[in-house]
């Protein structure tokens, strides 16, 4: 009996180290996505820059990116992706879908979508973490199936790095010669890297919009709950998206790209005050750290797109 009390004691123990593991395999996926996503704009930029003479300094930028600050960002990445709770993450993928999908029909093609693609990081690694956690909530081997897509996750994001490197350090030499496979096949088809990009997110956010929403459903007792928590929800969305559509399109520089993050989860942070739990709060403050931090990493490659518009 003392036995059997023992054992039953380590198992709250036990359970609480599970769901942590399976919370940091989630933002590793989330995190390697992110890290691929990052990997081929810079290989579409870096051939953008190359073949326009005023953008030799952005091109000498990417090409002078320690290698260690890509393995840094996945792990700071993949650590922040953990810390945040379903609900936040959830928010934070509707309201970069409502956004994106504003803009889009919005804008006409070109350097503002990859502009929009370094701006959805984040969103794009709580997007894979709350589609992971829908669709192997209560499956009997849910932890061997995340460590399974982690694994696949981290090749695919050390080839899109070995592509990139690849790119900055060689295709200038081996583009005019045509004796290098990648460089051949890049210089044909490089110029549809965005729109490989954008079929893929349109994929993943469709499927995170709908995990999304079942994420938050699930807590509500009664519908009377759920109108509650969506209504204000959907003013606030409606509200964030006016102030986006205000702004002028033809901007660029880093004011206005950090001062949209600082509105976004200033407007998630004034309604979760009112219709949240206090943990949320905690939970915003993490996914500010996140968006500021993937957009400190990428602020390279937003000078290259910012240069595209001056093109």
């Amino acid at each position: 009996p003392s036995g059997m009390f023992s054992l039953w004691s380590w198992l709250p123990g036990l359970t609480w180290g599970w769901a942590l593991l399976d919370a940091l395999l989630q933002g590793l996926v989330g995190a390697c996505a992110v890290s691929v996503l990052c990997s081929l704009l810079k290989v579409y930029l870096y051939i953008q820059c190359l073949n326009d003479p005023e953008g030799q300094a952005e091109k000498e930028a990417m090409r002078a990116q320690r290698r260690v600050l890509e393995p840094l960002h996945v792990l700071v990445l993949t650590g922040l992706l953990a810390l945040v709770g379903s609900r936040v993450a959830a928010l934070v993928v509707l309201e970069f879908s409502l956004r994106a999908v504003s803009t889009l029909l919005s804008l006409s093609k070109g350097s503002h979508s990859t502009q929009l693609y370094l701006q959805c990081q984040y969103s794009l690694g709580c997007g894979v973490s709350c589609g992971l956690s829908f669709l192997l909530e209560g499956a009997p081997h849910g932890t061997c199936n995340l460590a399974l897509a982690a694994g696949l996750a981290g090749l695919l994001a050390c080839g899109a790095r070995r592509l990139a490197r690849h790119v900055c350090t060689l295709y200038e030499l081996h583009s005019p010669a045509q004796y290098c496979g990648v460089c051949i096949l890049l210089l044909s088809t490089g110029h549809r890297i965005p729109r490989l990009l954008r079929r893929a997110l349109a994929i993943t956010f469709t499927v995170a919009d709908l995990a999304a929403v079942a994420l938050i459903n699930r807590d509500f007792l009664s519908t009377g709950e759920a109108v509650r928590f969506w209504t204000p929800l959907t003013i606030c969305y409606t509200l964030l998206i006016v102030y986006m559509q205000e702004e002028p399109q033809q901007s660029s520089g880093r004011r206005p790209v950090f001062q949209t993050v600082l509105v976004r989860m200033g407007g998630l942070f004034i309604l979760l005050l009112t219709v949240g739990h206090w943990v949320d709060i905690f939970h915003i403050l993490v996914s500010l750290l996140g968006e500021l931090w993937c957009l400190f990493h990428a602020r390279v490659l937003l000078e290259a797109c910012w240069r595209q518009v001056r093109w």
